[in-house]
C-alpha cells in the first residue's frame, strides 16, 4: 500500500474512531476492504490514538479563535495525523507531512480546509523546528 493510500485509510479509521468510538483495530479493518493490513497505516492510527492527548494539546496551542472540539471531524483527524507524523515519525520530512495533509484536506475536507490545515501545521512546524 502506498503511503498516500495508508494516510487516506488512516483518516477514515480515525474519523470512525472519533465519531463512533470504535476500537482502532476494528476501524482499520472496516476501511481495508480487500487490501491487506499495512504497517504504516497501523502506525498512524495507533500512534494518533496513543498520543492523542499530546497531539491535541499541541493543536490547541496553535488554534487561534478556534476550539479543537468545534473543528470539522475530518479537519481534526487530518491535523492529528500530520502532527503525529511531524512529531513522532522521524524518517518523514515535516514538509512531506504538511503537503500530504493539505492533499487529504483537498480530497476529504471542504473548500477552505486545505488553507486552514496549512496555516495550523505551518505554525506547529515553526514551534517544533526551534
Amino acid at each position: 500500500m502506498k503511503r498516500r493510500t495508508a494516510r487516506q485509510k488512516a483518516l477514515q479509521s480515525l474519523f470512525q474512531i472519533d465519531v463512533s468510538g470504535s476500537e482502532p483495530k476494528e476501524a482499520i479493518e472496516s476501511v481495508l476492504e480487500e487490501e491487506s493490513l499495512d504497517p504504516f497505516l497501523e502506525q498512524l492510527v495507533h500512534g494518533v490514538v496513543e498520543h492523542k492527548e499530546e497531539i491535541d494539546d499541541l493543536l490547541r496551542g496553535h488554534l487561534e479563535k478556534w476550539n479543537l472540539e468545534r473543528l470539522a471531524n475530518v479537519d481534526r483527524s487530518i491535523l492529528r495525523i500530520a502532527v503525529f507524523e511531524m512529531k513522532y515519525v522521524e524518517e518523514i520530512p515535516i514538509k512531506v507531512s504538511i503537503d500530504e495533509a493539505i492533499e487529504l484536506a483537498k480530497e476529504f475536507g471542504d473548500d477552505s480546509s486545505s488553507r486552514f490545515v496549512n496555516a495550523i501545521l505551518s505554525k506547529i512546524k515553526d514551534s517544533l523546528v526551534k
